[in-house]
């Protein structure tokens, strides 16, 4: 995924480094980045660029939400939805929450059948035990987050 980078793993870092950050929060290239913590693993210095570019995308969630694109903001939203619900990931609530935010109904409709036949897409959601305090956690983020 590196490659398809407009602006690659190292050259986020400088940018932060030389306080020019406020470019990040549009580009493209935050929301690429797979999250598989290569760069992470790899890095001579013991950085962790994988958590600086997740914050990132927070940063942007949160102060320009307008520049996230559509599918990504989508599913983030869907993402949490199903884990503020159930403490872990319903995925057909998760897919249908998906496709009604990001608008791509039909993308991807072909692979419906073979994962309900592999059982890879429960009818009906499955609650933790620990629902109550998922969701405690839920609503002490949002507090943070209100306006004071």
């Amino acid at each position: 995924m590196a490659e398809e980078m407009e602006i690659k793993t190292h050259e986020i870092i400088r940018l932060l480094q030389l306080d020019r950050g406020e470019r990040l929060l549009t580009t493209e290239s935050i929301w690429l980045c797979l999250t598989c913590e290569t760069c992470t693993t790899r890095c001579p210095n013991e950085f962790d660029p994988a958590v600086v570019i997740d914050a990132l995308r927070e940063i942007a969630f949160r102060e320009r939400p307008d520049s996230v694109p559509r599918r990504i903001s989508a599913f983030h939203s869907a993402f949490l939805g199903q884990i503020r619900s159930f403490g872990r990931v319903f995925e057909f609530g998760l897919v249908a929450s998906y496709k009604l935010r990001s608008r791509a109904f039909f993308a991807d409709v072909l692979t419906v059948p073979g994962m309900l036949a592999r059982g890879k897409l429960a009818l009906a959601p499955r609650r933790i035990e620990g629902i109550k305090e998922v969701r405690r956690i839920f609503g002490k983020c949002a507090a943070r987050e209100e306006p004071r």
